[in-house]
């Protein structure tokens, strides 16, 4: 079980950067056909801001998911005390779980449930009812990265739990 929660996570892994790459190619791109169109044609399009904006929001979010995984995030203070004993580091790594599960537990909640309860109510729920103007679009398509990143963070902490070797951090090899 440990191996394929760690293999789910591995898998997940590389298609989020697959994700976020595009995501960011994609960004790119609207964002240079809008200045290209703005200052050369003085007539840039109308989508091309909405679609740079939605492609940042999903880019943030799975890159959110690659740092995790990796422990790229940022650690406050951990360059300024040393390295704790293990009991502590144990204890640590319990706090940090804690805070992640804090956090996220709600958000996926709420994203499919509303405050009152029913799944009417829920954040995904309510953007269905909605669509971006220019791109005509139903915003659930865009605001989907929310829970899709939260439930990778997840099953990226149950592979932490696991013993997924690569979510140690980098810089401990240089100690």
């Amino acid at each position: 079980m440990r191996h394929y929660i760690i293999s789910i996570s591995d898998r997940l892994h590389q298609l989020m950067r697959r994700v976020s790459v595009f995501a960011v190619c994609l960004m790119f791109l609207t964002v240079v056909v809008q200045i290209i169109a703005r200052y050369v044609f003085s007539s840039p399009p109308v989508w091309t801001e909405d679609v740079a904006r939605y492609a940042m929001v999903w880019t943030g979010l799975m890159g959110a998911t690659l740092s995790f995984k990796t422990q790229a995030d940022a650690v406050l203070m951990e360059s300024v005390f040393p390295k704790p004993p293990h009991a502590l580091a144990v204890f640590s790594k319990a706090i940090q779980s804690a805070a992640v599960l804090t956090f996220i537990l709600p958000v996926i909640y709420f994203c499919f449930i509303g405050l009152r309860g029913g799944f009417a109510k829920g954040y995904l729920a309510r953007q269905s009812g909605l669509t971006a103007d220019t791109l005509g679009i139903p915003m659930v398509w865009i605001s989907v990265a929310v829970p899709i990143s939260m439930i990778i963070i997840l099953l990226h902490l149950f592979a932490r739990w696991a013993g997924d070797e690569t979510a140690e951090p980098a810089n401990t090899q240089l100690d």
